[in-house]
């Protein structure tokens, strides 16, 4: 291993050295304020294993993500081999694939030696990333961003050492309750199987409830049409099929997602690893490589339970996507509703829905996911009266969409340009997947639709191609820049939990948990509301706009809603 000092200016300070052991070679360096490196998730996990933490770090392929995408390249290899290749004009090499994830298993202490440089070589990689920075659009927030984007790497690396805590003996118990007797064999359990006799007995024909076609197929023979078996359809049907087939499409999702296999495939010495990857999609959310740690269903978060004497504080950020937008805006009187300690969309009702807060909740959120035809042309009409700078804000960003030009979060993450983000599921993208969700959050669920609905967005493309990507641009804007918040409220949550037991055990876009002794509680909460002040100063500016975290300190997950 090749180490050198850098000075302020990015170059070399002193001689290279070589380092048999990287661990012991960080040891020996305790004042080191920053270390570079080509990427966290080769090098880290090998630290954390030998007991070694590094305050802070730049990561240079999470960089290079990130100025592509600022320079309209979104989709080139990102690798420091690619990023050198295009520096000195030869053939760019792919991304090496992406390693499988490994159920249940920390990461890999050893990995293959991948596109890994010669430390000369990687020093010319980041003293040209440095000059990309200082001609980007805005280069302190694109500075500020990659600085954000590598401490979220840190936190992810800790995460998947660390893992949720999880009781086996508390998921096998929920699983009897809810699935009954597990038959050998693999087959369903007790429980579904009966639901699927009732459901046939309903239509007076076999049926296997878990071939959607099976069941339209079987309405469709009892003289009603549906298009789907999704939830919300199907509730609207007057049929004796429909309750228990509810029932089964529920406890099945529970046995196929987070079932005996699963326990036996991800939990592990007490702990689920579920292996977060930090800015994975397009917008800058997380994703998880496998365990589908993203999507816990509620009755099976009883099994997240704290360790003996210790606490999971467990922080929801309240109505976060509009008080994002209001800093972004800059709309006065947005950012003075956002200020309030008081219910966000409480306040809009009253100043512009006549105190109805469904109908202000719509609004706005159909502002920023695209509501804007039907009932939400009138809303969007009437929060653009009372809120103009906030509207025509989202407004210009699906117009920029619409024409295929690059779109920015706050910081400087950008969407890609008409060809690169179709190519994402709506899991990639950072959009919400869950096909039951509630009516608050359809246009969202509509503007993830829309978005995976077509393989590219190209220029010359129909125009409702040119509108999806609008609309996805319009939530790009709101989504991405609370993204970057995010990354800044865990590397300030990070930073204060240091010198604490407690320790970041899981994220997901506005949900953080600490698991920490029950002493340290109250400490760990007074730190996520300095860090949520202290990360919207820093993304932001100074704004009047406060991000409040709704708190619960519990023994068991499922306890914190």
């Amino acid at each position: 291993m090749e180490l050198a000092a850098l000075g302020p200016d990015g170059l070399p300070a002193g001689p290279v050295t070589r380092e048999p052991d990287l661990a012991e070679a960080v040891r020996a360096r305790p004042g080191v304020a920053r270390w570079v490196w080509r990427s966290t998730a080769e090098v880290y996990p090998r630290l954390l294993a030998a007991g070694v933490r590094v305050e802070r770090c730049y990561d240079i392929e999470s960089a290079e993500a990130l100025l592509l995408g600022h320079e309209g390249r979104h989709g080139e290899p990102r690798s420091a081999a690619a990023a050198l290749a295009r520096l000195r004009g030869g053939p760019v090499p792919p991304d090496p694939p992406q390693r499988p994830a490994a159920p249940g298993a920390q990461s890999p202490l050893f990995e293959p030696p991948g596109d890994r440089l010669p430390l000369t070589d990687l020093l010319e990689v980041y003293a040209e990333q440095r000059r990309r920075h200082d001609k980007a659009e805005h280069p302190d927030r694109m500075r500020l961003l990659t600085a954000a984007e590598s401490a979220g790497t840190l936190v992810a690396a800790e995460m998947n050492h660390v893992g949720l805590p999880w009781r086996a003996d508390v998921h096998r118990a929920v699983l009897h309750d809810l699935l009954g007797e597990r038959y050998a064999g693999g087959g369903e359990p007790k429980r579904l199987a009966e639901l699927a006799e009732e459901i046939s007995a309903a239509f007076s024909r076999r049926v296997r409830p878990d071939l959607p076609a099976d069941v339209i197929r079987a309405f469709a023979q009892a003289g009603i049409t549906v298009r789907s078996t999704r939830r919300r359809e199907l509730a609207a049907v007057d049929h004796p099929a429909v309750p228990p087939l509810l029932e089964y499409k529920r406890l099945y999702r529970i046995w196929v997602a987070h079932g005996w296999s699963w326990l036996q495939d991800w939990v592990h010495e007490g702990r689920f690893r579920p292996e977060f990857q930090a800015g994975g999609t397009v917008t800058g959310r997380w994703v998880t490589h496998g365990g589908g740690a993203l999507q816990i269903p509620r009755v099976i978060r009883r099994a997240v339970v704290a360790d003996p004497g210790w606490r999971l504080v467990v922080a929801d950020a309240d109505q976060m996507e509009p008080r994002v937008l209001a800093a972004i805006s800059r709309d006065p009187g947005l950012m003075e509703v956002a200020g309030r300690a008081t219910d966000l969309y409480q306040e809009v009702s009253d100043r512009a829905f006549s105190g109805d807060r469904a109908q202000a909740k719509l609004a706005v959120l159909g502002a920023i996911y695209g509501q804007t035809s039907g009932d939400g042309l009138k809303n969007l009409a009437a929060l653009r009266r009372r809120f103009p700078r906030a509207v025509a804000y989202v407004d210009e960003a699906a117009r920029a969409g619409e024409e295929g030009r690059l779109v920015r979060t706050w910081l400087g993450r950008t969407c890609p340009p008409a060809r690169g983000a179709g190519d994402a599921s709506a899991e990639e993208a950072g959009l919400p997947q869950d096909p039951d969700a509630t009516a608050t959050t359809t246009a969202t669920a509509a503007a993830a639709s829309d978005e995976t609905g077509s393989p590219e967005w190209e220029p010359g493309r129909a125009s409702a191609d040119a509108r999806a990507r609008g609309r996805f641009a319009r939530n790009f804007v709101v989504q991405g820049s609370a993204a970057d918040w995010t990354l800044l409220l865990l590397a300030a949550l990070r930073r204060a939990c240091a010198g604490l037991r407690a320790e970041l055990v899981f994220f997901q876009h506005d949900e953080v948990i600490v698991h920490c002794p029950a002493q340290e509680a109250d400490t760990v909460v007074a730190a996520i509301a300095d860090a949520a002040a202290l990360s919207a100063r820093l993304t932001f500016g100074d704004t009047p706009v406060r991000f409040p975290f709704t708190t619960a300190v519990v023994e068991c997950y499922a306890d914190a809603k």
